[in-house]
């Protein structure tokens, strides 16, 4: 084996174990794997960076701004508005809410569609008196089934496109994945919905869900006396100084009987000013006993004096992404309430509520956190945050001239991709461009719709992967199978392909899995002196269906702690689904793609 072969292999190997570590973010590891095979002239100078100018690249970044549009204009909350009548039966509901995330995931990012339908889900789930693990991971499932039905449907079918143009042929077009996509879709589908979720294990935390934040708080009036020492002081020094003991939330400032909700932290307090707070029995006689405020009223308890809270103020419950900027900080180190204006009232965790003072809590991926805000701020909140609203909420049903613009922006971009008339780099981004001229994307939402990560991520693999191509690596893995492929039928080699892609999608990247495996089933196809087509579909779809872990994919892990799942319980309904993708979609490549 060649010196360079070594380089790369050893790259690769240390790049897949990082990966699977999981300590470092992946778009890092990438770009660390990029330097390390650039310094030793693996990847010419000048072809280093080219990976950011890739059309697969490109075409990832403008289908993510498109899926914001689709988001903004309602086009997909209207859908959901509809998929709450089927009434309440958990079977029905299932089918209604993993067939509708599939259709929208095949047409948009998959957890951009899983975030839109999670909501529903935890909300129908607690209507019908189930738990919402019966119903999440089936609904992540959906999502990943659904990312094979066409070209922009997930991040690898534009790679695998775009190998088979870089092999001499045309790309595969905007619906040349629907055959085999829409096979495995409907037949995983109506096996999840009528038998795989009596395989999810049904999660109840010790509280009941409708109990998991029943804060049993006092909403409680405390006025600044007028001889208090905290007379000309800022609301942040007072709560500064309450909080060393006591977890309290103000919720309005009243002064001369007029209500002020979520007054600002600076804002300065005078005497007679009442301060509308929330917090425990234990809280309040801390807050009482270390500071010279006052008892205005006599405490209620929650469920007699709510009422007195300001009526735009919104309870929210919300889980935490994993690109969240509240990842690993705390709510003081945020400053959720001087920067957000903001209340954090409650954490749970793993299906528990977590009893140690809030603002200590270092938050993770997953958490789900009680939030209180004024209404018209609680989205933008969500937003900047980066967490996605969970339990009722309403449904934000966008104007009909938005939907329609939407939808037809949309479909004028994949009529022009379908009869080959431009490029799908450049109809996609140009329908993310004019998404963003009419207004139903922000200016400000073009980069925050963007997975930076994801983006990097692919712009570092893809020279790698011409290295594994250029140095003959991917020529000796592929002389590998090639000698499995001699002792079984040409059929055997594209399921043992997909089972292998499938397997090593399940602990990196799918991006990274396809940009690795795309070359070797071309050198693959070579060798046995068939079309590298059917090949490239299995790596394809492969690459798609990460079943079996929570880390394989976005949407199995946002979907980990709202469920209650164990990393052990993906398996349990992860395995059948990945054989039955096996059984359908290696004899529907080679029925629409031929060896």
């Amino acid at each position: 084996m060649q010196t360079n072969q070594l380089i790369v292999f050893g790259v690769l190997a240390a790049t897949l174990v990082l990966f699977i570590w999981n300590r470092w973010r992946y778009d890092l590891v990438a770009v660390f794997a990029l330097l390390i095979v650039a310094v030793a002239g693996l990847v010419p100078p000048e072809a280093v960076f080219t990976g950011l100018g890739h059309p697969a690249v490109v075409t990832v970044a403008a289908v993510l701004i498109i899926s914001r549009g689709l988001r903004n204009a309602g086009v997909v909350d209207a859908i959901a508005r509809q998929i709450t009548r089927v009434g309440n039966n958990p079977v029905v509901q299932l089918a209604a809410l993993t067939a509708l995330v599939a259709v929208c995931s095949g047409f948009m990012n998959n957890v951009g569609a899983l975030a839109l339908f999670m909501p529903v889900a935890v909300w129908m789930s607690r209507q019908s008196g189930t738990s919402p693990s019966l119903m999440l991971m089936p609904l992540a499932f959906g999502s990943l089934l659904g990312g094979t039905l066409s070209l922009i449907g997930t991040p690898p079918n534009i790679i695998i496109a775009s190998y088979r143009a870089h092999d001499g042929g045309p790309a595969f077009g905007m619906f040349d994945f629907l055959p085999v996509g829409a096979g495995i879709t409907v037949v995983g589908v109506a096996f999840i919905a009528i038998v795989g979720w009596r395989l999810v294990p049904q999660r109840k935390s010790a509280d009941a869900a409708e109990d998991l934040f029943a804060i049993g708080a006092y909403i409680t009036e405390l006025r600044v006396r007028k001889d208090s020492s905290y007379i000309g002081e800022t609301l942040h020094a007072l709560l500064s100084e309450l909080q060393e003991e006591a977890e309290v939330a103000v919720i309005a400032l009243i002064r001369e009987g007029q209500r002020r909700p979520l007054p600002s932290m600076f804002e300065i307090l005078r005497e007679g000013d009442i301060l509308l707070v929330e917090a425990d029995s234990d809280s309040l006689s801390a807050a009482l006993d270390d500071t010279d405020l006052e008892l205005a009223t006599p405490g209620k308890s929650d469920d007699e004096q709510r009422e007195k809270a300001p009526k735009d103020l919104n309870l929210q419950e919300a889980i935490v992404k994993a690109d969240s900027v509240l990842v690993g900080n705390t709510a003081f180190s945020m400053g959720l309430r001087q920067r957000y204006r903001v209340n954090l009232l409650a954490v749970a965790r793993q299906g528990q509520r977590v009893r140690s003072r809030i603002k200590r809590i270092r938050f993770v991926a997953g958490d789900i956190l009680l939030l209180q805000a004024s209404e018209e701020n609680m989205s933008t909140v969500l937003n900047e945050l980066g967490c996605l609203p969970l339990a009722q909420r309403g449904l934000q049903i966008g104007k009909p001239r938005k939907i329609a613009l939407a939808v037809a922006v949309f479909f004028a971009a994949t009529a022009l991709i379908s009869f080959n008339i431009v490029s799908p780099a450049t109809s996609l981004v140009g329908a993310a461009l004019i998404m963003v001229l009419t207004g139903i994307v922000a200016p400000k939402e073009i980069y925050e719709s963007v997975d930076m990560p994801v983006v990097v991520l692919l712009a570092a693999m893809l020279p790698i992967g011409e290295a594994l191509e250029t140095t003959g690596g991917s020529t000796v893995i592929a002389t590998q199978l090639l000698a499995i492929a001699q002792a079984v039928p040409p059929e055997a080699t594209v399921a043992l392909l997909m089972g292998s892609v499938m397997l090593l999608t399940n602990v990196i990247n799918n991006a990274a899995a396809a940009v690795l495996t795309a070359p070797i089933a071309v050198s693959v196809a070579a060798g046995m002196q068939v079309s590298a087509d059917p090949l490239l579909m299995a790596v394809a779809v492969g690459s798609s269906c990460a079943f079996l872990t929570p880390i394989g994919h976005q949407s199995n892990t946002l979907v980990m702690a709202p469920g209650g799942y164990q990393f052990a319980d993906y398996w349990r309904l992860g395995l059948p689904v990945s054989i039955l993708v096996m059984l359908v979609g290696v004899p529907m490549i080679l029925w629409v793609w031929p060896l």
